[in-house]
């Protein structure tokens, strides 16, 4: 027990440290782990064991991956993106797999031990590249949805494999009888759960949801989950097969979107852990010993992967930079790499410096991978004239839309706040020019007659093309700070006094936005506040010159008495994109508290960086109270900050 409690607590302090570490470095905590199990592992620092029960456990963080995978399985997605899933992914899958056994097959290698390192290596790593891509808003772009569709044919590609695999171990023979039952018995499983699972699946969702209790909704998805992933390895599949299978079946209900909530810590922890325990699999002395060979694997891997895949996205019609940009992107190893090569090492399929060479390679790959992807298009423009032509070709477009237009207003953003905001602004007669990142909805858009034009609103040239310098005024409609504060650096420096107007979800970027150079900053949240107060107002007899003017006060005070709200549970997951949330938080003043009898400006509470937004006494609301306020016994104060602010600032007020 002792020796148990004492591995537990070493690998969540290192996880935690390193982690912090890297998320404080913008890079995904995935090789943070990785890093963890190479230091801590039995080949690093030897403060763990790569025992069976981590391993065990391990392998649940992979069936809840695969699980959530299932989830995002969809008929009707695959059929919009069957050509670039189905033509670019499997041929990107078949052409690496054939390239690694016919290399190896001329070094004299058996092509069984080139079939497992040729499925590992063409595997690209989802939760990297699908994150870079989400943070630099290029999902949406022509090789974004290249890159998307390629991974899903890959994880898609990780179920056969996983039935290959084992198959490959026994002797020819055996090999074929073995793949034959294997993938019989998959075919009869699959067809059995899938064809008949999705009706009683969806009765079961219906009665577990029908009880109306969080606990006992994920308590069945875990059963759900590890059952049917139980009911494959006794067919004498994988585990993550059957996880695939459960998801698979509850994405077509209705309960979809609330078990990936559900699940997420669960997928989160265990994949953790998973990375761990790949990391600790890292021989540091084998690579050593065979330290030019891993960087010849290395270097092979991302190269030959970025020209197949740059290849076959110009025969399935790219330029030739977004083919480039797509072969870059994808070029690293993946966690199903991981996966694979794990369920190939105790089958002695491949040597085991061999092994850890592949291992290390897929590694360090993942390593540089954020570098590549951020890198990318400088390196795309560096070998390809074609982009530079594309990149001149939108800014021509840019222009030739904004060039009659003069003071004209500039839209940051073409989803639906951004075209309501256009419908209104040609109402009234002024125009405008919208710039948007995603190529179908400026097709369409464009195609209809709107004034929009592809173009990425936080670069410079697209901004000046746009007209900046002659607009009247800017609108961020896109409720991202980080691109809000981009754009926002922009214009400070190419036309310092323009009006720029932006939307948010919420308060929480407010002042830092208005720091930034914003005109206005409007949270939706408030603003729907607002309509909510007023016509409860009005229903409620009150006269509606005087509800203006209540609302019309509000704005004039920028908010200032709605910024902020009293926090709870059903608000912590809006609350979890936001690092530094700020709310609402009421002290009561007790008997034999230090504040009593003091004022607010001798509490100084704004060095805890907490405002005092009111002073409530029975009968009596002070609003805004002043420094000269003094406190008494039974007071509540309504403190507006951080949570860490605000029990800081609670501490002061109570204990001194």
């Amino acid at each position: 027990m002792e020796n148990s409690l004492h591995v537990t607590l070493i690998l969540l302090a290192a996880a935690v440290l390193v982690v912090i570490l890297f998320r404080s470095l913008k890079l995904p905590a995935m090789l943070g782990y990785l890093l963890v199990g190479i230091v801590i592992g039995p080949h690093g620092m030897g403060m763990i064991a790569d025992s069976a029960g981590t391993r065990n456990l391990a392998e649940i963080g992979v069936v809840f991956l695969m699980f959530s995978i299932g989830l995002e399985f969809s008929l009707a997605k695959l059929t919009t993106m069957r050509r670039i899933v189905f033509g670019l992914g499997a041929a990107q899958v078949v052409l690496t797999l054939a390239g690694v056994v016919a290399a190896l097959a001329i070094l004299g290698i058996d092509w069984r031990i080139g079939t497992v390192l040729g499925g590992a290596l063409a595997m690209s790593s989802t939760a990297i590249v699908s994150k870079m891509l989400a943070d630099k808003l290029e999902l949406n772009s022509l090789h974004g949805r290249q890159v998307i569709g390629v991974l899903l044919f890959q994880d898609l590609a990780v179920v056969p494999l996983l039935i290959l695999i084992p198959a490959l171990a026994g002797g020819p023979g055996e090999m074929a009888a073995g793949l034959t039952v294997a993938l019989g018995k998959a075919a009869v499983v699959l067809a059995i759960l899938l064809y008949f699972g999705q009706r009683p699946m969806r009765a079961w969702f219906h009665l577990v949801a029908s009880q109306k209790s969080s606990e006992l909704f994920v308590l069945n998805v875990l059963f759900i989950t590890l059952g049917l992933a139980f009911v494959t390895e006794m067919a004498g599949l994988s585990l993550v097969l059957g996880a695939f299978i459960a998801g698979m079946l509850i994405s077509e209900t209705e309960y979809r979107f609330q078990v990936e909530d559900n699940i997420k810590p669960f997928r989160d922890v265990l994949l953790g852990l998973f990375f761990v325990t790949i990391g600790m699999k890292l021989d540091l002395s084998l690579v050593y010993a065979h330290l030019l060979w891993v960087a010849l694997v290395l270097v092979l891997l991302i190269v030959f992967k970025t020209l197949v895949i740059a290849g076959l996205s110009r025969l399935f019609g790219s330029d030739t930079g977004a083919a480039l940009r797509t072969g870059l992107d994808l070029a690293q190893g993946g966690e199903f790499g991981f996966v694979l090569l794990s369920l190939a090492a105790p089958l002695n399929l491949v040597p085991e410096p061999m092994l850890q060479t592949v291992l290390a390679a897929m590694v360090l790959s993942m390593l540089a991978a954020p570098f590549i992807i951020e890198r990318s298009e400088h390196i795309v423009r560096h070998f390809s004239g074609a982009e530079w032509l594309a990149r001149a070709m939108d800014l021509h477009n840019v222009a030739v839309q904004s060039m009659a237009s003069n003071q004209h207003v500039v839209v940051c953003g073409y989803g639906r706040s951004g075209q309501n905001l256009a419908r209104l602004l040609d109402s009234e007669g002024f125009s405008f020019i919208a710039l948007d990142v995603d190529p179908k909805r400026v097709k369409e858009a464009a195609a209809a007659g709107e004034h929009v034009v592809y173009g990425d609103a936080t670069r410079r040239e697209v901004l000046t093309a746009a007209g900046l310098l002659r607009a009247r005024a800017l609108v961020v409609t896109i409720a991202d700070s980080a691109l809000a504060l981009r754009i926002l650096s922009q214009v400070r420096e190419l036309k310092p006094g323009l009006p720029v107007v932006v939307r948010m979800l919420d308060d929480t970027e407010l002042e830092v936005l208005r720091e930034a150079g914003a005109t206005a900053v409007l949270a939706e949240i408030l603003e729907g506040s607002l309509m909510l107060a007023s016509h409860t107002l009005v229903l409620l007899g009150v006269p509606l010159n005087r509800v203006l003017r209540r609302i019309r006060d509000t704005r004039e005070q920028r908010y200032s008495l709605l910024r902020g709200f009293f926090h709870g549970a059903s608000d912590e997951i809006e609350d979890a994109a936001h690092d530094e949330q700020r709310f609402l938080h009421s002290v009561l003043i007790t008997q034999g508290a230090a504040a009593i009898g003091k004022t607010l400006g001798q509490l100084n509470l704004a060095a805890c960086r907490v405002e005092v937004k009111a002073v409530r006494r029975p009968g009596i609301t002070a609003q805004a109270p002043q420094p000269a306020a003094r406190i008494e016994a039974g007071d509540v104060l309504v403190l507006y900050g951080t949570e860490h602010d605000c029990a800081s600032a609670e501490i002061r007020v109570m204990q001194g």
